[in-house]
């Protein structure tokens, strides 16, 4: 029996949402490696992370939380697309893996401009005219991981962009099988 792409739809839509949540709490890793104080003097207290918590796991359930729904974000514009556009379940859902592929890479593509960014332009001088600069601990890394998640966001934004593309490519490769098997 056949899943129709309903089904189909709501099983990538899932998908996107587990890997954008993954992609925030594995992001969340080098973060903390670049700026710790990025969490401990804004994100914890900003997610309500436990003291307990206030390492690398919390980093990771700060990372899945501020990212989750950035896979819905991505997935419902682009999987709505191929629902209209692409006929055959099969290459709906080749399209929608392709696309999840393609929005991760374009929003990994990001952060690490971020960061390189923050790396090669920050400095002390703008770290010390940061509001509350003396409550942060480390102004230099907490810039550079603010960077990295800035960058981030920005890359889930021209994700969104390659998500569309992918899918949109696949209908035009579907339609362009069916005029020549005709």
């Amino acid at each position: 029996m056949r899943t129709g792409k309903p089904v189909l739809f709501l099983i990538l839509l899932v998908t996107a949402v587990i890997v954008a949540g993954l992609y925030g709490a594995l992001h969340n890793q080098l973060s903390y490696s670049v700026g710790s104080s990025f969490f401990h003097d804004l994100k914890f207290a900003e997610f309500g992370i436990s003291e307990a918590n206030h390492n690398r796991l919390g980093a990771a359930l700060v990372g899945w939380q501020s990212s989750w729904w950035i896979g819905a974000m991505i997935g419902v514009p682009a999987f709505v697309l191929g629902l209209v556009l692409i006929d055959r379940p099969e290459r709906y859902v080749a399209a929608g893996v392709a696309a999840i592929g393609a929005a991760i890479f374009v929003t990994l593509f990001g952060s690490m401009a971020g960061l390189l960014y923050g790396m090669l332009t920050l400095d002390g001088a703008l770290a010390a005219n940061l509001p509350n600069a003396d409550a942060i601990s480390d102004p230099m890394g907490y810039l550079r991981a603010a960077m990295m998640h800035e960058g981030s966001y920005f890359g889930a934004l021209g994700g969104l962009g390659m998500a569309l593309w992918t899918v949109w490519r696949a209908s035009r490769e579907e339609r362009r099988a069916k005029e020549a098997a005709a």
